[in-house]
């Protein structure tokens, strides 16, 4: 029994999807063992195979590459402790353009620092991109840099949220041990 999936991602990540003559492409396909076609013009992706787990794990792929991650970040999702979360910008912006720069603004912070101190704080890759944030990473890191960046979108102090991060670490570290 065939399953497929269809995927649309935008025009100008097309290009990043396929990769220098498919090779991307080619890549996650064939590490996945499934089949993938793309609509360049539509910018449609068509996933095609008999093991719907990959298939969702190719779908997750080809999101990330998407939502702006380099093919090599988005390939971590083939290890099945790495999980991919997308935060809808809009969702805290409302329908205001400048409102949704501004609450965009301060996910990125000055220079990127804000979004590197969380990557940093969570052990996870963040890319921000159009009204999109997303994170790969494990479980927990995904889980927590969610928290932190839904806590900047509705307008918390960055230095408060990089406070919270802290002490989850620091709780996290001595459940180990």
């Amino acid at each position: 029994m065939d399953f497929s999936y269809e995927v649309k991602i935008p025009k100008e990540r097309v290009a990043v999807l396929v990769g220098v003559k498919g090779e991307t492409k080619k890549k996650i396909a064939h590490a996945l063992g499934i089949k993938i076609e793309v609509d360049s013009k539509e910018a449609d992706v068509l996933l095609e195979g008999d093991d719907s787990l990959k298939l969702l794990t190719g779908q997750n792929i080809v999101k990330a590459i998407g939502r702006g991650f380099n093919p090599e970040i988005a390939m971590e999702l083939l290890n099945d402790d790495n999980y991919l979360e997308i935060i809808d910008i809009e969702q805290y912006s409302g329908s205001s353009k400048s409102n949704l720069i501004r609450v965009r603004a301060r996910a990125i912070g000055t220079g990127g620092k804000a979004r590197k101190t969380l990557e940093e704080l969570t052990d996870t890759k963040v890319v921000v991109f159009g009204k999109t944030i997303g994170i790969i990473g494990d479980f927990e890191g995904v889980a927590l840099a969610r928290k932190a960046f839904e806590s900047l979108l509705m307008g918390n102090r960055h230095t408060t949220v990089y406070a919270w991060l802290e002490k989850q670490r620091k709780r996290s570290k001595s459940m180990m041990y």
